[in-house]
């Protein structure tokens, strides 16, 4: 199944998003590390509360902490640092993103595995079973909440390929004026999504959609675009650009490419 995530500019992409057997897989996963690693953490405090004999309190205070900790720290931290990714998810390729397509934050995070007790720890998962069966995106209870979507990363079609994107002949002096400081990962992404998809489009189709990206775009960048220069080509353009001056900052953009 494929999921609508919709741009700020109302610029409709489809990504194939993850079933309930691939989320349940990846979920298991996560469940066993989760035990692995609280089961150490008790057997750890036990021995340290034997060898130095404290209150009893102090242990059973602890050992609520780490409860807390890695039930509903583990996947809030994984998913905040690692780009909406867990353990599980990783090994089954999936991938936590927003509606718009962005890099979950914490808060995202944070409100998935708050919900979480709802969908899987009081209706033993049946809430986050009939919550994916009866939503278009296949969102458990705590993805609505947040505002988020599980997509798959890998499929068994082809492996994702990086994309490189290069300044358009006649445009080398445009593109070395070009200043994106209002350019965000989250347009830079809609962007590249577009000139991917570009190909595929029919004509007319491909030339409205290349104009309703690069509306928004343009007003966020100085200077304005030579007169004359088509939507799909300024786009790339602006794909180039960021992508030349990410890779010498050292950073990555959003997506592969």
């Amino acid at each position: 199944m494929t999921a609508r995530v919709v741009s700020p500019e109302a610029v409709p992409l489809e990504l194939e998003t993850a079933s309930i057997g691939s989320r349940s897989l990846a979920l298991l996963i996560d469940w066993v590390v989760q035990a692995a690693l609280l089961a150490g953490l008790l057997v750890a405090v036990a021995a340290a509360q034997s060898s130095v004999h404290g209150p009893g309190w102090a242990a059973v205070t602890i050992a609520v902490f780490l409860v807390f900790a890695v039930v509903w720290g583990y996947p809030v931290a994984m998913e905040t640092l690692w780009r909406g990714r867990t353990l599980g998810k990783a090994a089954l390729g999936l991938r936590v993103v927003t509606k718009e397509g962005g890099q979950v934050r914490f808060r995202h995070a944070a409100v998935r595995a708050a919900l979480g007790l709802v969908d899987f720890a009081l209706t033993s998962g049946a809430a986050a079973v009939v919550s994916v069966l009866a939503t278009r995106d296949n969102q458990r209870l705590g993805d609505l909440a947040a505002g988020t979507v599980v997509l798959r990363e890998r499929t068994g079609l082809r492996a994702p390929e990086p994309a490189d994107f290069a300044v358009p002949a006649g445009l080398e002096a445009y593109a070395a004026s070009l200043d994106l400081s209002g350019l965000t990962a989250q347009d830079y992404g809609l962007v590249r999504a577009f000139l991917l998809r570009a190909p595929s489009l029919p004509g007319a189709v491909r030339s409205e959609l290349a104009e309703q990206v690069a509306d928004p775009v343009v007003g966020r960048l100085r200077p304005a675009p030579p007169p004359g220069i088509a939507a799909e080509t300024f786009l790339a353009c602006v794909a180039a650009v960021y992508q030349q001056r990410q890779s010498r900052a050292g950073g990555g953009a959003t997506a592969p490419g």
